[in-house]
This record gives structure tokens, sequence and C-alpha cells, in this order.
């Protein structure tokens, strides 16, 4: 029992110093109206964003791949933010010097926080898989998911035919994470849908506190449609994905990671 909530304690610590680079973007956030009439607010974002993102490389708290795997994102988010902006599913309506087509550099910081968790989890909770599905499978996977965010708004939707596409292939998927020498398992898929929730809720923070706004938020604030909550976990898996496929590209990895009988979670 004792073992049990010490494991927990650890869990939570972890769990939160992965998230500290989404925490101080959503701190800054809260605190960017006090200098409005300084600088513009999106402006402030983004050197805020790039100081943090430099404090944390030069104090080691992130690698230099780390690093280079947040910059991927950043320029993955900031492609998807000008296609969705140019087509009315969000906006960003302030003024701001660093603005391209109506969307501030900062945001691709948004979509990098999700990369900066991931990998800071990855290593903080020497995180491992079992029964990952064939590189190439993974990877048209995700390639599917994030072409889908910009062909939807042409054809058909297809994520609830690639969410079945990823239920069948990643069905066996067991993530492994260490916690004071002992480990735990977690089906993949339930992880995705984890995060992906608390994502969403994240969101509803950061339109409340005026990151950006949805057409139905322009008059007045109201929560982010459930809807959502599937369009982050797409995005969380795509994250994961490019992710693991780095860190065992690296490794060279051929196949599944091969790992010890992991403890299961009591």
């Amino acid at each position: 029992m004792k073992t049990g909530i010490r494991h927990f304690f650890i869990f939570v610590s972890q769990e939160a110093l992965s998230c500290l680079f989404p925490v101080l973007v959503f701190t800054m956030l809260a605190v960017s109206h006090l200098f409005k009439d300084i600088i513009p607010r999106y402006d402030f974002m983004l050197l805020t964003c790039l100081t943090i993102q430099a404090a944390m490389y030069y104090t080691k708290i992130e690698t230099k791949d780390e690093v280079l795997v947040i910059c991927i994102f950043h320029l993955l988010g900031l492609a998807m933010e000008l296609f969705k902006v140019h087509y009315g599913s969000w906006a960003y309506p302030e003024f701001a010097y660093t603005k391209i087509f109506g969307v501030p550099l900062y945001s691709g910081f948004m979509y990098a926080s999700v990369a900066s968790y991931l990998c800071q989890a990855w290593r903080r909770l020497d995180i491992q898989i079992l029964h990952w599905p064939h590189h190439n499978t993974a990877r048209v996977i995700g390639v599917l998911i994030y072409l889908n965010f910009f062909s939807n708004k042409f054809i058909y939707d297809v994520r609830y035919v690639i969410g079945l596409l990823i239920l069948y292939f990643f069905r066996r998927s067991v993530v492994v994470f260490h916690l004071d020498g002992s480990a735990y398992r977690m089906p993949t898929v339930l992880s995705f849908m984890l995060i992906g929730f608390f994502i969403w809720l994240a969101e509803n923070i950061a339109t409340r506190l005026g990151a950006w706004k949805y057409a139905y938020q322009h008059h007045g604030w109201t929560m982010v449609d459930y809807q959502k909550i599937s369009s982050w976990g797409f995005l969380v898996i795509v994250s994961f994905i490019i992710v693991a496929e780095l860190k065992m590209l690296k490794q060279g990895v051929k196949q599944s990671v091969p790992l010890t009988p992991a403890t299961p979670v009591s």
C-alpha cells in the first residue's frame, strides 16, 4: 500500500515536471494582458516562448534532440494553423507584428508543447513500447491523420475510419513506464485517449485566456466543443508516433522494443 502511494506521488511529480513547458506557456498567457499596453499580446507570447525554450535547453532540462523534435512540431503546427485560420476554423483577432496571414508565429508553440511533454515524459518515466506496429504501418497512419486535418475541408472526414485502423493495429501495443525500479503497463490506445482529454481541458483554459477563439466564442467564452477531444486525440497520436519512431530510429530498433516482463498495475 505504501509503495503504491509512493509510486503515485512519483508519477504525479514526474508528470508535472514533464508539463513544465506548457505550464509556463499558459502562465504567460494568463499574465500577457498586463503588458498589452507595452507590446501586443501575441508578440509578447512569441518572445516568452522563445525565452522559455532557450532557458530549458541551456539549463539542460531539455536535450538537443528534444529541441529538434519541438522545432519540427512547431513547423507542423504552424502549417496547420495557417490552413485552419484561412478556412475560418478559428481566428486570432488581436493585432500583432509577428502575424503571417492572420496567424501569430507563437501559435506553433502550442503544438510544440505537446511534443515537449511527450519527450520529457518519455525520458523521465523511461518509457518503452511493447508490440508497436510495423514502422511503415505506424508512419502511414500518422500521415493519414495529419493529412485528414487538411482534407476534411474538401472531402468526407475520415477520422473515424482512421480510428478503426488505430484500434486494430495498436490493439496489442502497450506503454511501459518505470517508477522507482518498478514497471507499469498501460494500453497505448488508452494513453492516446487520456492525453487527448487533458489537452482538451487545457484548450478550454487557453481559449478562456484569449490564446485563440473559435467562431462560437467571439460573442463570449463558452466551453470548447466536445468533438475537439477526438481532434486532440488524433493530434496526440500523430505526435506520439513521431516521437516513438524518432526514438526507435535513434536506438536502431527494427521492430517492437524488446522488454523484460513488466510488473502489472495492481
